[in-house]
């Protein structure tokens, strides 16, 4: 009898023990990134570059899903409320997971800033000041102010939804400039904002090098100024805002990694050294490269926690001082 206790503890032993080796093997199964816009804009591109380097990296695949609308709610609840074993992350930015978090915390079910941990910065885009060619002729940024000013209200500008940077952006641009224009949020993100600007439903917006690259050398859209410290490479002769007149308009739209905030530090930190590692790829830079795009990577996962509490801080001082509607 002692024989067989013995033997029954000594095989749980060994059923925990290889329980506890799977859960250490860290991918096992294709992880879901889940994308808070509709395929084409600079975040879908961002989760789809890393996502192939990081299958390299972790051996496992790296599936994105598209949840656009509610602010980016929708796609930040949903991982939020996965389950916390690294196999279900968000890719998200500046808008869905600083100024929404901000500005609609009363329509979140969760918690952000308990609920949601940032694995890493990932990257920059630099944003254009941009104008359709779509029946609208503007060449430079005066001219822009000027045909405003002649129709006041009748300009209209698109934006990633009420809320969102590029909305932000345009309003603050608005007032320093002194004219009005005629706001129409796309909930669906930068693909949505391109096809406004592309059909003529809207003549100017601030959108990001990556979903505005082919358009611009279609000729269908035309850059002004970019937000940038600096001007871009392939674009010498677009200035940036601060020499259009207008230093300090605009937000550098960034990336980054975010995950549920109780999935295990053993897993934060094998995906984080699989991000820094996928970012010293050369086709992970080459394709970073050909959209414009600086590579930001965080120092460490404490410090990418950090750094997302300085951006909620900074966005709750902006929001409060730059008042705009937010009615659907």
């Amino acid at each position: 009898m002692k024989r067989l206790t013995l033997m029954l503890l000594s095989g749980f032993a060994l059923a925990i023990g290889g329980t506890a080796v799977a859960q250490d093997k860290y991918p096992s199964k294709p992880v879901k990134i889940v994308v808070p816009y509709a395929p084409g804009g600079g975040t879908d591109i961002t989760a789809r570059i890393f996502g192939d380097q990081l299958k390299n990296g972790l051996g496992q695949q790296f599936v994105v899903e598209n949840k656009p609308g509610a602010f980016g709610i929708l796609a930040v609840e949903e991982m939020a409320r996965s389950r916390p074993d690294g196999y279900t992350l968000m890719i998200g930015n500046v808008s869905t997971n600083a100024i929404t978090p901000v500005l609609f915390k009363n329509k979140f079910k969760i918690d952000f800033e308990k609920d949601v941990v940032s694995v890493a910065r990932l990257n920059i885009y630099p944003s254009f000041l941009i104008v359709t060619n779509t029946n609208f002729d503007v060449k430079d940024v005066k001219d822009l102010m000027t045909q405003a000013k002649t129709n006041p209200g009748k300009i209209r500008y698109t934006s990633a939804g009420i809320g969102s940077f590029p909305h932000f952006d345009m309003e603050i641009f608005a007032r320093r400039a002194g004219i009005e224009m005629n706001h129409i949020p796309n909930k669906t993100g930068a693909a949505g904002m391109l096809n406004d600007l592309v059909v003529g439903d809207a003549q100017v917006a601030f959108l990001n090098s990556a979903s505005s690259a082919a358009m611009i050398k279609a000729g269908k859209l035309k850059p002004l100024a970019v937000v940038a410290e600096q001007r871009v490479p392939g674009y010498p002769d677009v200035p940036t805002m601060a020499e259009a007149g207008f230093k300090g308009v605009g937000t550098l739209h960034w990336q980054s990694m975010l995950a549920p905030a109780a999935t295990p530090r053993p897993v934060i930190d094998t995906l984080f050294k699989a991000v820094v590692e996928a970012s010293k790829q050369p086709a992970l830079k080459e394709a970073f490269d050909k959209q414009l795009v600086s590579l930001k990577i965080s120092e460490s996962p404490d410090e990418a926690k950090t750094w997302l509490k300085g951006e909620l801080d900074a966005w709750r001082k902006i929001t409060s001082e730059v008042k705009i509607e937010l009615a659907e």
